[in-house]
């Protein structure tokens, strides 16, 4: 396909992950950019089978720019709505202010506008770089207040690790299983974020509950403060249960998403991020109340 930046000597290429050279091409592009390894999605099966790469790459073999899309089902105000994130947006700065990364991005958006994609999401730095394509900020809020009354009765939970080959079985399984964690606004279907920011972070637990069979991500804050970051599961418990399992006893909750499915209500409060969560698509205008991405679906 032809450029249109003026630089013959690059070579256009979408959908390019079944090539292992092409794909440690963009590990190295986005390690050098942002000092992060995807590599480590190997661990757990290799990338999003869903992901649709778009990049230039040099004669060398060597990705300059690169630009994806990748499936990221939503559950919005009670309906499943179909949506893709975009992410791993980067340029070497030799091949910067080129044109390059402009292409890729109307490349990705138009290839998700003719899935029929009715929302489109990324976090990013630099808002007003996506405003021109009719992304707009949402603001996101944690949801913050005392916790609740002990349950009546709980389960047993178990920490887990990533590391071990039959805990990641666990919880691809569960992932594979879950139901959205709020009916308001969450993901409905996405492995592979949730087990590269398991893997990325090593201040997130991760707690196996028997009762009713879940994984739970969560930290420890400061002040005495338990900070529920996601749950996977067939069944979403009340957060007096999770509580329970774990033991804990904290003086303050805070809950990173929508707590709609938890029989608790917190005070909501702006989410104090570096990023900003931005959206475009239909079902972008339906969200009209506090709502928070889970810190383990973050990309």
């Amino acid at each position: 396909m032809p450029l249109t930046t003026g630089i013959s000597h690059l070579t256009f290429r979408q959908d390019y992950f079944g090539d292992p050279a092409a794909f440690a091409a963009l590990v190295a592009l986005l390690h050098d950019t942002f000092g992060i390894d995807v590599g480590i999605q190997e661990r757990f099966g290799g990338p999003d089978p869903t992901s649709m790469p778009f990049a230039y790459f040099d004669e060398n073999g060597i990705c300059v720019a690169n630009f994806s899309a990748f499936s990221m089902p939503m559950m919005i105000d009670g309906r499943l709505v179909k949506a893709a994130g975009f992410q791993s947006g980067a340029v070497r700065p030799r091949s910067r202010g080129q044109g390059l990364y402009r292409d890729l991005m109307r490349r990705a958006f138009s290839w998700c506008d003719a899935q029929g994609c009715e929302l489109g999401l990324l976090l990013t730095d630099k808002p007003a770089l996506y405003e021109p394509y009719g992304f707009k900020i949402l603001p996101q809020h944690r949801f913050s207040g005392l916790p609740p009354a002990a349950a009546m009765s709980a389960g047993v939970s178990r920490t887990l690790s990533l590391e071990k080959s039959a805990d990641a079985v666990l919880v691809k399984r569960l992932l594979r299983q879950r139901t959205p964690v709020s009916s308001i606004f969450a993901v409905a279907a996405q492995a592979e974020m949730f087990l590269l920011n398991g893997g990325f972070d090593t201040g997130i637990q991760l707690s196996y509950l028997d009762q009713p069979e879940c994984v739970v991500a969560w930290k420890s804050g400061e002040a005495d403060c338990f900070r529920l970051l996601d749950i996977v599961g067939k069944t979403i418990p009340p957060l007096s249960v999770i509580l329970d399992a774990l033991d804990q006893r904290p003086s303050r909750v805070e809950v990173c998403l929508p707590p709609d499915r938890l029989d608790w209500q917190g005070t909501p409060e702006p989410f104090p991020s570096h990023t900003s969560l931005m959206v475009r698509g239909d079902a972008a205008d339906r969200l009209r109340q506090p709502v928070m991405l889970s810190p383990m679906a973050e990309f």
